[in-house]
């Protein structure tokens, strides 16, 4: 059982504890995936596996391949797969939004070039393609291809949220779905696919609610989280202009000289402290926060309501806690 104790929200780590030993190893699967002879890569390859993440995709991929006692065979090399897709989106992600860290890390184009950046993420998704077609598991390679592709169209819907006061709650949703729940969903599917494959659609359907819910939380910890939460400076995403939930829901909502501070913010090339400061104000005062995290318990209800379907087990209740912890890390 992994539940939080004295009523706190549930650790990352003893979410993973029931399938630890196969988590411990996905590292060295990474590694084996992405060697090459190329010393410039390797070069790359060894930043990129320094500032390895905390592996939550991973996670949700290896909980997912045992709900059952069925077949996991190749489960770790998905977890690995997974992890590497996560990484290149996130190595592109630094490269488009001229990033300078990752984790409280210089990212990849801060060290090298952005033309540099650009070349690894397509190397990272490449090797994790090659490794599905070696394994030839077909099904879990259109699962990935696809979650890939969503992936890449959310991040041209993210450029036009760049300055874009007309951006609507659905473009949001659309934004997100495409851009956090895709490949939170593909992992759950994937892990099906090799353990549970009668639950296919159950988790992929847990994934995308939990995917949702997890970027909702993190649109708010811009507003209300710490640099050390969130690998980034508080205020990041209002810096370079770009909305999220908090601040759609206040757009339309609020007076006409709150509107024309909103409206005078986004005209500013390099706001200030002060200035972001005073845009977070308006978005507290106006209930944006609360909206948002109400939207996000409701995706994290869909979320439980679907592990409803799954046969009780460690591995579900620690699905059952990832939501928790999705939601609740801004705490």
């Amino acid at each position: 059982m992994t539940r939080a104790v004295h009523g706190g929200p549930p650790k990352l780590s003893s979410i993973q504890d029931p399938v630890r030993p196969s988590l411990d190893r996905v590292g060295d699967e990474i590694r084996r995936i992405v060697l090459s002879d190329f010393d410039d890569i390797e070069e790359v390859n060894e930043h990129l596996l320094f500032m390895r993440g905390k592996l939550f995709r991973p996670t949700l991929l290896l909980l997912s391949s045992r709900i059952e006692d069925g077949e996991q065979e190749h489960a770790l090399t998905l977890a690995a797969v997974v992890e590497l897709v996560h990484l290149a989106t996130l190595v592109h992600d630094d490269a488009v939004d001229h990033s300078a860290l990752r984790r409280g890390l210089p990212t990849v184009n801060a060290l090298w070039t952005h033309q540099v950046a650009i070349i690894m993420g397509d190397y990272l998704y490449s090797r994790g393609v090659s490794e599905l077609a070696r394994i030839g598991n077909l099904d879990a390679l259109a699962v990935l291809a696809r979650a890939a592709n969503e992936m890449s169209v959310g991040e041209m819907r993210q450029l036009t949220s760049y300055d874009a006061l007309d951006f609507s709650e659905d473009d949001y949703d659309r934004l997100i779905a495409a851009k956090t729940a895709s490949l939170m969903s593909a992992a759950c599917e994937m892990g099906a696919i090799v353990g549970a494959p009668r639950y296919r659609e159950t988790l992929a359907r847990y994934g995308h609610n939990l995917g949702m819910a997890f970027q909702i939380a993190d649109d708010l910890l811009d507003y209300t989280g710490t640099e050390a939460v969130t690998g980034k400076p508080t205020g990041h995403d209002l810096r370079e202009r770009k909305v999220t939930l908090p601040l759609v829901h206040v757009l339309g909502r609020v007076g006409a000289a709150e509107d024309a501070e909103i409206r005078a913010f986004f005209t500013r090339l390099d706001p200030s402290d002060e200035e972001i400061q005073r845009i977070v104000e308006v978005v507290v005062t106006n209930g944006g926060l609360e909206y948002a995290g109400s939207v996000a318990s409701r995706y994290a209800d869909e979320a439980r309501s679907a592990l409803d379907e799954l046969p009780d087990g460690s591995c579900v209740d620690a699905l059952r806690d990832a939501v928790s912890y999705a939601v609740d890390r801004r705490r």
